[in-house]
């Protein structure tokens, strides 16, 4: 993989090499850029969805008889209801005002079965108001109601930078690098799709790149996504709230320019794969991510991850300063110690070369069959394949096969059309 380098940085008053400095100059062909107009905000969790195993306990499904209607639950009011299936799960209990979603059931477990049955989403508002550890013992206080022999599951987070005096480039798609599979337009969208898919919406206010099942970044319109949304005051009071990053200017949001968001969204396999491959430098322990509070201090890590995994390149062989700029001064806003510097981060990989490939096209073949005789669906189909703990190890097979996601869904559709018509109610 060839190495991409980033630009000298110098202090934009006295030209000397400065670590952060805002004057970037080109050791190529000497160009400068100058990003002293560009104001980081504040980064910092947006999301957080943790994950727990367990049984459900009888009482708790007694709430969903009538969906659509107020419950109690731990002592609050919920509005009660279901969920399409895509979530995963069947059932959710919501509380906008806490800003706290327990999704209850999952659609591959038995409900009499200890099995993944919880996952609570916590809301920007509800992270803002808590630390990580009274948040994670809120969300543990919950998880405890719903179920009987409670173990935490993983737990994935979506990470925010909020800027101002920057906008995405028009050749924003072309000039983003990372590891490529397929690509196509879509009309509407102006979609490519990547190993890492990326799409770009309406007037490019809203770009995405990858996955929801890996690593996702998300680049748009802060300010108008808000505006849609009736939270601009919301945000405009965290902006203002917040110092920024930048030590001689703390108070420096400003109401009349846009602010966009840069966005990774990590899924909870990823997580996994950070929790088995990152080692503490002092103890060679591996790093704890299976709740929000023990992973908390480790998100400066993630994020210059994800920013070493999407590359912005100003040209061939170099990043764009703004990319420099954004990996190596943001931190995220969180009352904990971070461990980046006493972290080694790596992501572990279980991959289908140790074993013939022939497992694993037997073993979906069988699988089809089975799904074939119970009359499941394509769509279902994909989504239990996707949801159990191998599917890493046969996505990556088929994609070794120059076969993405999609390409998978359709062949699994077509062997399951193939099933149906030419055995029936025989299968």
């Amino acid at each position: 993989m060839a190495i991409v380098k980033d630009h000298m940085r110098l202090n934009a008053i006295t030209a000397e090499e400065d670590k952060r400095g805002r004057l970037f100059i080109d050791p190529g062909n000497y160009s400068l850029s100058n990003l002293s107009g560009v104001r980081l905000l504040r980064c910092g969790v947006d999301t957080v969805r943790q994950l727990y195993r367990g049984m459900i306990r009888p009482q708790i499904m007694a709430l969903f008889d009538n969906p659509g209607v107020l419950v109690e639950f731990a002592g609050q009011r919920w509005h009660a209801g279901r969920v399409g299936r895509d979530s995963g799960y069947q059932y959710k209990l919501q509380n906008a005002d806490l800003g706290i979603i327990l999704l209850v059931k999952n659609f591959n477990a038995k409900l009499d079965n200890i099995g993944p049955h919880l996952k609570i989403e916590v809301s920007p508002h509800a992270i803002d108001s808590l630390s990580p550890e009274r948040l994670q013992a809120r969300l543990d206080f919950y998880a405890a109601q719903v179920l009987t022999h409670v173990e935490l599951n993983q737990c994935a987070v979506h990470l925010a930078l909020d800027l101002q005096g920057w906008t995405p480039p028009a050749d924003l798609v072309a000039r983003m690098h990372c590891k490529a599979r397929t690509h196509r337009d879509i009309t509407g969208i102006n979609e490519i799709n990547w190993a890492t898919k990326s799409s770009t919406y309406g007037r490019g206010e809203t770009s995405m790149f990858g996955s929801a099942s890996g690593v996702q970044l998300c680049i748009y319109n802060k300010t108008e996504q808000a505006r849609a949304t009736d939270k601009l005051d919301y945000w405009e009071s965290v902006w203002r709230r917040r110092d920024s990053f930048d030590e001689t200017d703390p108070d420096n949001y400003d109401p009349a320019q846009d602010v966009w968001r840069v966005e990774l969204r990590y899924h909870h396999s990823i997580i996994q794969q950070f929790a088995s491959g990152s080692v503490d430098l002092h103890t060679g322990q591996i790093i704890d991510t299976s709740s929000f509070e023990g992973f908390a201090a480790h998100l400066d890590g993630l994020w210059r991850y994800g920013l070493r995994q999407f590359k912005l390149l100003i040209r061939p062989g170099y990043y764009a300063p703004i990319w420099t700029l954004i990996r190596d001064d943001v931190r995220v806003d969180l009352p904990v110690d971070s461990l980046l510097d006493d972290t080694e981060y790596k992501r572990y990989y279980k991959t289908s070369r140790g074993f013939s490939g022939k497992n694993v096209e037997l073993f979906l073949g069988n699988f089809v069959s089975l799904l074939a005789r119970e009359r499941v669906g394509a769509r279902r189909a994909f989504h239990t394949l996707k949801d159990w703990d191998c599917w890493p190890v046969i996505r990556d097979h088929y994609a070794a096969k120059g076969m993405d996601e999609d390409a998978l869904y359709k062949h699994i559709k077509g062997i399951l059309e193939e099933r149906h018509i030419r055995w029936g109610r025989a299968v």
